[in-house]
């Protein structure tokens, strides 16, 4: 189909003379002054418009300022054709919004020519807005995927430390869950928040080091034994350094045993030379460490838990982690779901919204 140009002249000899040229290349539209102009536009859309400037009741300007005001018809290429030719009138057309500015008397051939180059522009555009379109569509699909399989390696991982040590089966994903709750009513970003996730589901992916013996003994750990134990944040960040992350998930899974006092281990590390990310995780593994279940003690449960990072606030536990990790629970109606694990998916969840909707869910008690 044709292009549709539409001519706004109050000029009757103008406009015969531009239908004349015209017609065989286009669809004409005309007008004769600029509310009809709107109206016109408003109905059919028209490809390019050719605009007076020196027209009754509204003038070429203020058709073309509500034309590029409007979202719906802003795009549509404006030329003004008119016989004001001083520098000052040119200007003030093109910060109107206008493409072109032909001054009377014009000559056919270059309104011919100008009106082919815009269109031909406008559709460069066009083809250049689809296949744009197109990119991000791929781009999304391909993060899409690319999401799906770094999920899928982080839970693999998970699974061979749960596999290995089927008492604490969960633990990873519980501390993933109430880690990134704590980090969400902090303020912090979704992106520092998905990197929490990860780090919290691989915290503990350095016990695949640890025997088995130590990990399911029944009774109290002996000091060498723990000890031993205390080798896994080493480890987990020799399994995770050489992954290239988009967050420092390594380091925080490096750190999550750091104290405040610089008690913790295995650097040793105090107060701001632990990452926040860290000091979120610690607070989470300790509060889901000390409620559950473990081989040497029953599970204390979430009070005694709470208790104990009430104790340490800000002297061995963060102290804005502590006091918003108490808050979920015993305000915010936050629990542990101890279904994760086992045979359970492991704990996978891509953002915030999907984490915000799944601690929602969480059964209390």
């Amino acid at each position: 189909m044709k292009p549709l140009i539409l001519v706004v002249d109050d000029n009757a000899t103008n406009i015969d003379l531009l239908v004349g040229s015209l017609k065989d290349d286009y669809r004409l539209g005309i007008a004769k002054k600029g509310s009809a102009a709107l109206e016109y536009v408003e109905r059919f859309r028209p490809d390019l418009i050719l605009l007076d400037i020196m027209m009754p009741e509204m003038d070429g300007y203020e058709v073309c300022a509500r034309l590029k005001a409007n979202p719906e018809t802003s795009s549509i290429p404006v030329i003004f054709l008119t016989a004001m030719q001083d520098t000052t009138n040119k200007t003030r057309g093109f910060e109107a919004g206008a493409v072109d500015y032909i001054t009377k008397p014009f000559h056919v051939a270059e309104v011919k020519a100008r009106i082919q180059t815009h269109l031909m522009l406008e559709e460069m555009k066009a083809q250049l807005r689809a296949q744009n379109v197109l990119l991000e569509q791929k781009v999304e699909e391909k993060t899409a995927e690319l999401q799906q399989m770094l999920n899928g390696s982080i839970c693999s991982m998970a699974q061979m430390v749960e596999i290995r040590d089927p008492y604490t089966a969960g633990h990873q994903q519980r501390v993933a869950l109430l880690a990134c709750a704590i980090a969400e009513k902090m303020g912090l970003s979704a992106h520092i928040i998905e990197g929490i996730r990860i780090a919290g589901i691989l915290h503990d992916v350095g016990k695949i080091r640890i025997p088995v013996s130590i990990l399911s003994r029944a009774g109290q750990l002996l000091d060498a034994e723990h000890e031993v134990i205390k080798i896994h944040p080493q480890i987990s960040f020799e399994i995770l350094k050489s992954i290239p992350f988009p967050w420092p998930v390594a380091h925080m899974v490096f750190q999550h045993h750091e104290r405040l006092d610089g008690s913790g281990y295995p650097l040793g590390l105090k107060g701001d030379e632990i990452l926040l990310e860290s000091r979120i995780l610690a607070v989470a593994d300790v509060t889901e460490a000390k409620s559950s279940f473990r081989p040497y003690r029953p599970a204390l449960g979430i009070e005694v838990a709470l208790d104990e990072i009430r104790q340490g606030r800000g002297t061995i536990y963060d102290a804005d982690a502590v006091d918003i990790c108490v808050d979920l629970f015993t305000n915010q109606k936050f629990a542990f779901d101890y279904s994760l694990g086992g045979s359970q998916t492991i704990f996978c969840v891509a953002s915030p919204h999907t984490l915000q909707s799944t601690i929602s869910l969480m059964p209390k008690g």
